[in-house]
């Protein structure tokens, strides 16, 4: 399976996560539970775009739940109450419009060009409710520029303003950004401890210290 420019995205990913997997699985439990929850109702259809292995999808609870990826793996990585959709995420055509309360996306935009990133975000804002909440967790190149291109499949950076001008365009009004959030990989600048994790979610004022992340709720205009 290979991404924009032939990247062989399926090899890579086995690659980086083969030893992190477990980790990240409840790390997620820990970010769904501690934070994003209280953004998704449990009677909502969620979208995961870029779902990769899952984490997220699997981890909020909602009334029907769908991940989108390119990756084969996706169906193996999925819980039995997903489900999975294998498609490029800027023409997802077995999406009806307005089918989805909440679209999420987490480190994912920054592995598209320009034009499938713009692709994406009207896909999105065609599959959400008119009161839907598209949600995004991004890397942001201006706080951790020293690591963004360790990985090969980066193609396109963002930070919270071009992301923003990005949402704008293609009809989404940005409601919440929080400019830092959370530290860039699990192999960043803390370590791999979920007792931290649940800390570090509770003291909002360190994020402005480690947070490398942006978070953004962007809802669809008019």
């Amino acid at each position: 399976m290979t991404a924009a420019g032939g990247v062989d995205v399926q090899s890579i990913y086995e690659r980086r996560f083969a030893d992190t997997l477990a980790f990240r699985r409840e790390m997620w439990g820990v970010l769904c539970r501690g934070f994003f929850q209280r953004h998704v109702s449990e009677t909502a259809t969620v979208v995961e775009i870029g779902a990769g292995y899952c984490e997220f999808i699997n981890n909020i609870r909602a009334r029907r739940k769908i991940a989108v990826d390119l990756n084969p793996d996706t169906r193996r990585h999925a819980g039995a109450d997903v489900e999975v959709i294998l498609s490029s995420t800027s023409r997802m055509a077995t999406l009806d419009d307005g089918v989805a309360d909440v679209v999420f996306a987490s480190n994912f935009l920054e592995h598209l060009t320009r034009e499938d990133i713009l692709a994406t975000l009207r896909e999105v804002r065609r599959v959400l409710t008119p009161r839907g909440q598209f949600l995004i967790l991004q890397p942001n190149i201006r706080y951790c520029r020293e690591d963004y291109w360790q990985f090969f499949d980066h193609i396109t950076p963002l930070c919270e303003r071009s992301l923003s001008e990005a949402l704008e365009t293609t009809g989404f009004t940005v409601q919440y950004l929080l400019g830092r959030f959370l530290p860039f990989t699990t192999q960043g600048r803390l370590p791999n401890s979920i007792a931290l994790l649940k800390l570090y979610l509770q003291i909002p004022p360190v994020w402005r210290i480690f947070g490398q992340q942006s978070f953004f709720i962007a809802t669809p205009r008019g």
